[in-house]
């Protein structure tokens, strides 16, 4: 839970990376052409997306562990951070090799990286016991 202002400052990228993450993931499941250029055709292609959907719910249930349950903090701190810098730098990679997506998803890009950044900065001055 957020107690202090130290509470807020190493949780609130986990509450806006839920906020955003769990509507993509229903999105990304359920209709992906509704907000980005995406059209899946095949069976194998809405297993993929609902797939992702379950990964992207999944890592948000972590996060929420982390911001209400103190001994999960610094696990949901390490999954965030690589999960935004992942997809970051993967949507940057692209960018460079492939030209530029939609406009969500070069927001996206940026929004990852942040978040990411960010995690890795709380991680850096977090005092935790472990």
């Amino acid at each position: 839970m957020i107690k202090t202002k130290q509470d807020f400052i190493n949780k609130i990228h986990l509450i806006i990376s839920v906020v955003i993450l769990v509507p993509v993931a229903f999105v990304y499941g359920f209709n992906p052409d509704w907000k980005f250029d995406i059209h899946l055709n095949t069976t194998d292609e809405h297993n993929f997306f609902k797939a992702i959907m379950g990964l992207y719910l999944g890592f948000s249930a972590l996060w929420l562990l982390g911001v209400f349950k103190e001994p999960y903090l610094k696990l949901a701190l390490i999954s965030n951070l690589i999960f935004m810098l992942g997809l970051g730098l993967g949507r940057l990679l692209s960018l460079l090799l492939d030209g530029a997506p939609t406009f969500a998803y070069l927001f996206g890009t940026f929004a990852e990286l942040f978040l990411g950044f960010y995690g890795l900065w709380v991680l850096k001055n977090l005092k935790l016991n472990s």
